[in-house]
């Protein structure tokens, strides 16, 4: 991936984020369990598709009317048992599952990062319409992906399953190439 980084006004680069924390978590958004969670993460969980929220280390991405990925640097069994904790000892209340081991995060940045991406994404990814803090399900080539905006760099993250990572990462340095020669007029 190192080798495959385009420096200049057209440059990208892509690189893996390791062991990122993940926890998968399901509740009733109008439940008490949920605004206990809310106080625990620090951040009301976010209640659109595409928003997400972040509070310190951790950012909480929508995925469903009662679902969101709790994305955190922190070490994961610390995250899921206080997550768990604040869900509360009702079985009933909803689900907190680690799923840290169920993807990975490559993550593509620079100036054409858009460009590269928008070769393979039926997402409008101009500015307008998907920015920082935004994140949704997708498809990157054929590979099904969680894609996050971090910041205006662009930089994308892209959480592919772990299995299809080593191809996406493959598709994304090829897409990357065209970006290495002179813009053609």
């Amino acid at each position: 991936m190192r080798a495959a980084a385009v420096t200049g006004a057209r440059g990208v680069t892509l690189a893996e984020r390791p062991f990122l924390t993940m926890v998968n978590l399901r509740v009733d958004p109008a439940s008490e369990a949920a605004d206990r969670i809310g106080k625990t993460l620090g951040t009301p969980l976010p209640g659109r598709c595409g928003h997400t929220a972040t509070a310190g280390p951790r950012t909480v991405v929508w995925l469903g009317p009662d679902e969101w990925l709790v994305l955190s640097t922190d070490e994961s069994a610390a995250v899921a048992a206080e997550l768990g904790e604040a869900l509360g000892g009702d079985p009933g209340s909803g689900s907190v599952v680690d799923v840290s081991a169920n993807r990975t995060t490559l993550e593509l940045s620079g100036p054409a990062a858009r460009q590269v991406l928008e070769k393979g994404c039926p997402l409008d990814l101009h500015p307008r319409a998907f920015g920082p803090g935004r994140a949704v399900s997708t498809t990157v080539g054929p590979v099904a992906v969680l894609l996050q905006q971090v910041d205006d760099a662009p930089t994308y993250r892209l959480y592919p399953r772990s299995s299809f990572a080593d191809y996406l990462a493959r598709w994304l340095i090829d897409a990357m190439s065209e970006y290495r020669g002179p813009e053609l007029p």
